[in-house]
């Protein structure tokens, strides 16, 4: 076409025609980019890092533990041996008493009425006692003349024999009452903490010559102190077949060592021996009465208290170790995570022992040169590559 309207026509297409492919080469040149951005994201995550140390080895020995009770060494009842009005009391209440102590005082006003009385009598006796031998000296000299028969002799000495009998009767009369006077007077039999007083000042008490005597007090001794516990039938054939092989010595005959935890401790804070094993296991429970001495210097222990006693198991040996928070739990078996040379991770059934100052025994299952994961064991994935970090060695390694 030609005139004005065509020309304008024309150039419109052929600017239409640039645009066009304008637009083509700005979407080949986003499509190249996209293509690319898949690739970078694609890209493999570093290694996690872990933390990695090799098993300590050192020389251990076995402890079992057991559930115990501590029960005093001497413990003692206090009562009167005679009866009366209590007139004081002389102790304070849960205090540490010395042996011989004044614990309560009982009137002792009758007791020594019957001892001034048993005074006299023992004076009258002494009195008879005197008589009988001058009639009997008079006797004897008298007989030599025939003044006086041989009868009348027997009889005088007769005579002072019934007055010694009568003067030592009065004598114990007099002792008995002197110790009852002495009894008024209630001292502690031992030392030891005393408990709370159960007769006050103005009460009668009822002594032990009575049958039914008044319960005053009770002492317990608290330096030593005795820990009982019980020992299962297995671990007793066990600690016996050790003795047998020689390999530890039998509690019968040696004094050997205990440590005790008491309630809310996380290590043991005494140490003792064990002085008694039963002569028969308890047949209602499978287990063996047992029992230890344990230093009490401090009187922090009170009978009663429950206790952990950890008794030694074994002969000492040479032993592999690793921190207990390695040791995971997959179903009904123990594992740890082993870095192999390739850095890759390997879960390695193991046989645990018992735990030695914060270390867990390791009975099977690891060498000395294997890599165990200490730290990161979230983060570690087995057949997967870590970036292992060595961990400083433990106190006690071996090179």
């Amino acid at each position: 076409m030609s005139g004005p309207d065509g020309s304008r026509q024309l150039i419109k297409s052929h600017d239409f025609v640039q645009v066009s492919a304008i637009a083509g080469l700005l979407a080949a040149a986003f499509a190249l980019s996209g293509c690319d951005k898949p690739a970078s994201q694609a890209a493999a995550p570093p290694a996690p890092p872990v933390t990695v140390a090799q098993p300590v080895k050192r020389t251990v020995t076995d402890w079992d533990e057991f559930t115990g009770r501590f029960e005093a060494v001497e413990e003692v009842q206090v009562r009167p041996r005679v009866g009366g009005f209590v007139n004081s009391v002389e102790f304070q209440d849960g205090a540490i008493v010395r042996q011989g102590d004044l614990l309560y005082v009982i009137d002792p006003r009758p007791f020594e009425a019957v001892a001034t009385q048993a005074e006299g009598q023992l004076s009258d006796a002494r009195a008879r006692v005197e008589l009988a031998k001058r009639e009997l000296d008079r006797g004897l000299n008298l007989v030599q003349t025939s003044a006086v028969s041989e009868q009348v002799v027997d009889q005088r000495r007769q005579a002072l024999q019934a007055a010694h009998a009568a003067e030592m009767q009065a004598e114990g009369a007099l002792k008995a009452a002197k110790l009852n006077i002495e009894f008024t007077h209630v001292a502690a039999p031992l030392t030891g903490r005393v408990s709370r007083h159960l007769v006050s000042p103005g009460n009668l008490v009822q002594g032990s010559d009575t049958g039914t005597s008044t319960l005053l007090t009770s002492i317990v001794a608290l330096d030593p102190i005795y820990i009982y516990f019980d020992m299962d039938e297995a671990t007793f054939i066990k600690y016996s077949k050790l003795w047998f092989e020689g390999r530890r010595p039998s509690s019968r005959d040696t004094a050997n060592p205990v440590q005790v935890t008491l309630a809310g401790e996380t290590k043991p804070s005494h140490e003792g021996t064990v002085n008694f094993l039963d002569n028969r296991l308890d047949v209602s429970t499978g287990t063996l009465r047992s029992r230890a001495v344990v230093k009490n210097t401090d009187l922090s222990i009170l009978p009663g208290q429950f206790g952990r006693v950890r008794l030694i198991g074994s002969a000492p040996y040479e032993a592999l170790l690793i921190p207990d928070v390695a040791v995971a739990t997959d179903q009904s078996r123990k594992i740890v995570f082993v870095v192999k040379p390739d850095d890759t991770v390997e879960a390695r059934p193991v046989v645990l022992g018992p735990l030695d100052d914060g270390l867990r025994v390791i009975r099977e299952g690891l060498k000395p040169d294997d890599r165990i994961i200490v730290n990161g064991i979230q983060r570690a994935r087995v057949g997967a590559k870590v970036a292992p970090q060595t961990a400083q060695a433990p106190a006690g390694a071996k090179p």
